[in-house]
């Protein structure tokens, strides 16, 4: 054999190794644009959460942030870099950062058309009133797996500071008992702190007030005292039997129905002074979520009892004309699963052009909704008045008024900014910014 043939035949596989590369990588490039053109043309542009923003001349398009998103089809390679192909599809998982060799992700809130409310924390989660602590979705970080490490990790803060430190009868004061809060009583348990948990309804946070049988997308976590505990795509009242377990094995003290009133700074920590007792605290940490406060429509009729800003029940709407308002994922499934009740009309009234801040699930149960004739959607919309049998609804200068017996608000929750800079915590607004 020739020199030239035995190169010839080493160079044959490569070739056509390099060849069905460079195919794959042109059908995959044509799908992110394609997702990226379907994204503008729906006006679904929007990450509704913490998300990454890629930087094209440090990213050496390796793909492994691609493959660490556990969401799928949200970052892409176009030109051979990373990018961002299906932005509302985004929730903050944060591990496409983790996972970028060089450094080129940086993880923001907000855009520069919206801006996203965020109480500035130092790294170790204090605020900047020293002593008080924030985690979970107060701060941002409304997912599960990241609410209960961030608990956890604020706990191990406060220990630090607290430790061998004279001062109150108390250690930590922990406001709220969902997800963080429940992870960082663990953790207060776990260090023999000194400690109250307290919240102003029960245990669960956000998570029980979502409707029946709601899918519950979260990660594997580990949990002080409990270890690992190996969760993915469960049910809301699985979820519920998973937390009132833990709090039964562990024998933590949470206490429910109590509100906070006060926070007031005294000598080496603070006074709580909640709606059944007063406590004093080396430290506080608020583990509290941002929908606490629903927010409104600020309409004439809201305050009548039909209108209620929570889902809990699709059944108690058989028979009757329901009106849904909202673009998010608790607006989409309120107003799909009542619509799969017999003998329901409902109507989805939202704002803007698209539901940018929703799930894919829920946007495909909406559209199948929408569909079988159960569901009218009205995109850019308002509701102008809520009468005792009608409501009065605008649509691009179109008056309207249909039948009306129910009115589920499903406008997120307003930021106890009042609440925060009473105690001094400092609230910034994010535009596109870490």
């Amino acid at each position: 054999m020739t020199d030239t043939f035995l190169i010839a035949l080493y160079l044959i596989p490569f070739a056509a190794i390099f060849f069905f590369y460079l195919r794959w990588r042109s059908r995959t490039e044509r799908k992110n644009l394609a997702l990226m053109r379907e994204s503008v043309e729906s006006g679904l542009t929007e990450p509704a959460s913490l998300h990454p923003v890629i930087d094209e001349v440090n990213c050496i398009g390796c793909a492994a942030c691609v493959d660490a998103c556990p969401e799928g089809d949200v970052i892409g390679l176009v030109h051979g870099k990373g990018r961002l192909v299906n932005p509302s599809h985004c929730i903050g998982h944060g591990a496409c950062k983790a996972a970028c060799p060089v450094d080129a992700i940086t993880l923001v809130f907000g855009t520069e058309k919206r801006g996203v409310d965020i109480p500035m924390v130092k790294p170790n989660f204090e605020t900047n009133v020293p002593g008080i602590f924030i985690a979970g979705e107060l701060g941002g970080m409304g997912l599960i797996g990241n609410a209960v490490e961030q608990g956890r990790q604020a706990m191990e803060a406060i220990h630090a500071k607290v430790s061998g430190k004279s001062g109150p009868d108390l250690d930590v004061v922990i406001v709220g008992a969902g997800p963080a809060g429940i992870s960082a009583t663990l953790g207060a348990a776990a260090h023999d702190l000194r400690y109250v948990t307290v919240d102003q309804e029960t245990m669960g946070g956000t998570v029980a007030h979502f409707p029946r049988g709601k899918i519950v997308m979260t990660r594997p976590v580990h949990l002080p005292i409990i270890g690992a505990v190996k969760l993915s795509e469960t049910t809301k009242e699985a979820l519920m039997e998973l937390w009132q377990g833990i709090v039964e094995k562990t024998g933590i003290r949470m206490s429910y129905q109590e509100r906070v009133e006060t926070v007031t700074p005294i000598t080496n920590g603070f006074e709580v002074k909640t709606s059944k007792a007063t406590y004093q605290t080396k430290t506080v940490l608020l583990a509290i979520g941002r929908r606490g406060t629903p927010r409104k429509l600020g309409v004439a009729g809201e305050d009548q009892p039909k209108v209620v800003y929570r889902l809990i029940d699709p059944e108690q709407y058989r028979n009757q004309h329901v009106l849904v308002v909202g673009g998010g994922d608790s607006a989409l499934e309120a107003a799909w699963s009542i619509a799969e009740v017999e003998g329901t009309t409902v109507t989805l009234s939202y704002r803007g052009e698209g539901f940018s801040r929703s799930k894919p699930k829920n946007r495909d149960k909406m559209q199948s909704a929408a569909e079988a004739g159960g569901l009218k959607v009205m995109l850019k919309s308002n509701v102008q008045n809520i009468g005792e049998r009608t409501v009065t609804m605008e649509q691009e200068g179109t008056v309207s008024e249909m039948p009306n017996d129910a009115v589920i608000v499903c406008a997120g929750g307003v930021l106890p900014t009042p609440f925060l800079k009473e105690i001094g915590i400092s609230v910034e607004t994010k535009y596109g910014t870490a």
